[in-house]
């Protein structure tokens, strides 16, 4: 017998949706089979169509901000951001689909050309997060139908109402039932839909380790396309500046923001040993002040729970191993309502520990390492295997342009948070962050392919060496 699948809101422990996992090999033999006559509409028809997707949200923003509050535990404040992302997202794959995959044509002689079009892959295999439900499978879906593509779409097993919804606004909005599927299920389901041999491609987001395992499967099979947006351990690097109220809020917008379930978001605060005491004080001050609280809370909190009581339990595990290898505790992690997974955010200075971990905390608990030179603050920055975000705050313009040029991450801010990267630009990370295949205004890249075309109305042909002459005295045989 097959268990049913369940969610429940994080902040209350209530029952939110409940369902049954989803059939892989069915869902992918409709979108196999609808994938020829949506590719084959125009390309003004399926923007027409995602246009009016937008309008659909837009009807139902309001009942979608609150499901992915309910569902996640983000403020409503937080969930209404992800919504406006989803509503952006249209018009700017467009703008980006135009851009990186626009027909191209080279005149050559005799009215001869050439041209670059694009086609799509085929099935596309989407595999969401449960931290930005809607937001981040979106990212992938739209870019993807845009070009052609069918998808088969699986929410976190953690969030399954609001990738529900989704899929049925997508619907709803005249995106072909069978060009855009739902499977809901958990990670063996997951494990399938990656696998599947009628898949052209898997976008996913999600933890480093399962973003490897698929990178691992597709290693004999280079014809499949993969997009891997991974997890990351962020640094935030604070420098010689004045302004260090403005940095203490960037570093705290960094680490807590989302409880720090941002696979942007800063883990570790890399500060100069001079401003540290300073900073590390407005830090902690402002991490006091935080509204850690459900999402309908009135007044509205800055955090809201992490996803679930087993999340909470690792995180609270990962902050006592580092305050029993030398950490030394700034502000605590506290469980501040019994039975539920809300967590107040903690900072611990790591500098004297010998060995720190290398691992994505996903969640409100911040990293502080005092260095004395900004050659050490960028060693430190790059003592990592990911590679996804990193930021520096203060320093002088040449000071940055060191930085930049040195430390290995896809985002790298001066005077801004790690996290808020925009959609207008790529989004992608080095190392197990990602496999360069950057997602957001580059998604169109692995959406489509190009086709290169040497064309000419007429057939014209001629060989000009290497043939043996004509022999004419036995023409007349």
């Amino acid at each position: 017998m097959v268990a049913s699948l369940t969610s429940h809101e994080p902040a209350t422990g209530t029952l939110l949706w409940q369902g049954e996992p989803g059939d892989v090999d069915a869902e992918v033999a409709r979108a196999k089979a609808a994938w020829p006559r949506w590719a084959a509409q125009p390309i003004a028809y399926r923007i027409e169509t995602l246009r009016r997707f937008v309008n659909v949200v837009r009807r139902h923003e309001e009942a979608l901000v609150d499901l992915i509050a309910r569902e996640t535990g983000k403020p409503l404040w937080d969930a209404r951001t992800e919504v406006a992302a989803v509503i952006a997202k249209v018009d700017l794959s467009v703008a980006g689909y135009s851009e990186r995959t626009g027909q191209r044509r080279l005149e050559a002689a005799l009215g001869a050309r050439q041209s670059v079009r694009h086609k799509p892959h085929g099935v596309m295999a989407v595999i969401g997060p449960y931290n930005a439900p809607a937001n981040r499978p979106n990212s992938h879906i739209i870019p993807a139908l845009l070009a052609g593509n069918s998808v088969v779409f699986k929410p976190s097993e953690k969030t399954p109402a609001v990738g529900e919804m989704l899929v049925k606004l997508y619907h709803e909005a005249g995106v072909p039932a069978d060009a855009m599927r739902l499977v809901q299920g958990g990670p063996d389901i997951g494990k399938a839909l990656a696998a599947h041999a009628d898949v052209n491609g898997v976008l996913f987001t999600g933890s480093s380790q399962t973003g490897i395992a698929i990178n691992r499967h597709y290693a004999a099979q280079p014809g499949k396309i993969l997009a891997l947006e991974m997890g990351g351990n962020n640094p935030i690097v604070v420098w010689d500046t004045p302004e260090i109220n403005a940095a203490a809020i960037m570093v705290v917008q960094s680490a807590f923001l989302s409880s720090g379930q941002r696979c942007t978001a800063a883990s570790r605060l890399i500060v100069r040993d001079t401003l540290a005491d300073r900073l590390i004080t407005e830090v902690k001050k402002l991490a006091d002040r935080l509204i850690v609280d459900h999402p309908h809370a009135n007044p509205a909190p800055y955090m809201g729970p992490v996803i679930d009581n087993q999340t909470a339990d690792a995180l609270t595990e990962s902050f006592l191993y580092l305050m029993s290898h030398g950490g030394r505790p700034i502000k605590h992690m506290v469980r501040p309502k019994e039975g539920l997974p809300f967590l107040t955010p903690a900072i611990i200075d790591v500098t004297a520990m010998t060995e720190r971990p290398d691992i994505e905390l996903f969640g409100p608990l911040l990293q502080v390492v005092r260095v004395a030179d900004l050659n050490e603050a960028i060693a430190e920055a790059n003592v990592s295997r990911y590679g996804l975000s990193a930021a520096m705050i203060g320093g002088s313009p040449e000071q940055y342009n060191q930085f930049w040029a040195n430390v290995r991450a896809g985002v790298v801010n001066w005077n801004r948070p790690t996290t808020g990267a925009s959609a207008a630009a790529p989004f992608g990370g080095t190392g197990i962050s990602g496999n360069n295949r950057p997602s957001a205004y580059y998604a169109a890249d692995y959406c489509a392919y190009p086709v290169v075309s040497a064309e000419i109305e007429t057939p014209r042909a001629s060989i000009g060496v290497g043939l043996k002459d004509i022999d004419t005295s036995r023409m007349g045989d």
